[in-house]
């Protein structure tokens, strides 16, 4: 166990936090943000709140949540966002957790379908947590649902090694045009330390066929990738979802650079092609190409800030430095941009 600790903080892109005091522990995020974060977002019951979708939690948040307590070196509020996480969502048999909670309802859980993203955001910050703070039983958790992902949503098809956004619903045994994906499920960073955890050359299969279909997924005028994608033939929008450049796939350039991936026209054409002629960023109608949400919410202008800040060396705007709370989504991505800026690129701030 302790040599896959250090295997896991060596492979970090964290690696600054890894086997450090809390009071030499490296940049991440700052008490002050992480402070006014979980003042709005994090119920006393360790549930990560999305204030925009009705105060429901879902595994994704949870394993934000996860992953931002890590960086903010707050190993109590680590440990109450897995309590809720742990005992509330992982009912499932197989190691995942189910993705939706809804206060609302009882039982609270009404669909145990798992998503992906958030199992992955879940065992990546926990393996993280776990060798930083020495915690074996956040790894072996870690190592449990790395295990449970590969086993069951990490699939070969048409030659491609792929992430299935769910255990159900998206094979091609469940719809006329699947296997059907969300690029952004794939968290790149990530994969590196499930390799470590459940070891398999597909998770380095993943990541590089996650890459070649960002590639060539170039839909409409814009060229932008969907969030929902058939690759049942040649990659298409999926049947039965808006063909959207939408709020999933916001998050795709900046999961990117957090990863260390550098293909700079990718980047440039993903940073293009969300953006408005006044720079505003925005969810995108892949037919037309017009823009039909936009968002000038410093949580989502941070993204292509930080895409700036990595191909040219552009500091980030006043806006992007200073963090304040609005929407669980924004505020999630601003946070995870600044983590990474000042952990990668601190002469951008």
């Amino acid at each position: 166990m302790t040599r896959l600790l250090k295997l896991i903080c060596a492979a970090s892109f964290a690696v600054a936090f890894c086997f450090q005091s809390a009071q030499a522990q490296g940049p991440g995020i700052s008490p002050q943000a992480w402070s006014a974060y979980k003042a709005k977002f994090l119920d006393a019951s360790g549930r990560i709140v999305d204030d925009a979708n009705g105060n429901i939690s879902h595994s994704e948040g949870q394993g934000y949540g996860l992953l931002l307590a890590y960086l903010a070196n707050s190993p109590a509020d680590f440990e109450q966002i897995w309590y809720f996480t742990r005992t509330e969502l992982l009912l499932r048999d197989d190691g995942l957790a189910a993705w939706k909670w809804d206060p609302a309802v009882r039982p609270h859980v009404t669909d145990t379908n798992n998503a992906s993203d958030g199992d992955l955001l879940i065992a990546y910050a926990l393996a993280l947590a776990g060798s930083a703070w020495s915690k074996s039983d956040y790894i072996e958790a870690a190592a449990k649902m790395a295990q449970a992902l590969l086993s069951r949503v990490v699939v070969s098809s048409g030659g491609r090694t792929l992430l299935l956004p769910g255990v159900s619903g998206f094979d091609s045994t469940d719809r006329k045009d699947g296997p059907v994906i969300n690029p952004s499920y794939w968290v790149y960073e990530a994969f590196p330390i499930m390799a470590l955890l459940a070891p398999s050359n597909a998770w380095q299969k993943l990541s590089d066929d996650g890459l070649s279909l960002l590639r060539v997924m170039q839909f409409g005028p814009r060229r932008l990738p969907g969030d929902w994608v058939s690759l049942n033939r040649m990659p298409e929008p999926a049947e039965g979802f808006d063909a959207d450049y939408g709020y999933n796939s916001l998050r795709i350039p900046l999961y990117l650079v957090r990863a260390g991936i550098s293909d700079r026209q990718l980047l440039a054409r993903l940073r293009k092609g969300m953006t408005t002629q006044d720079g505003t960023p925005a969810t995108i109608d892949l037919s037309s190409g017009k823009p039909k949400a936009l968002l000038p919410d410093p949580g989502y202008r941070i993204i292509n800030d930080v895409v700036a800040c990595v191909a040219d060396g552009t500091k980030l705007p006043e806006s992007s430095r200073q963090f304040e709370p609005s929407l669980y989504y924004p505020s999630t991505l601003h946070l995870l941009g600044l983590a990474f800026v000042g952990e990668k690129h601190p002469e951008c701030l």
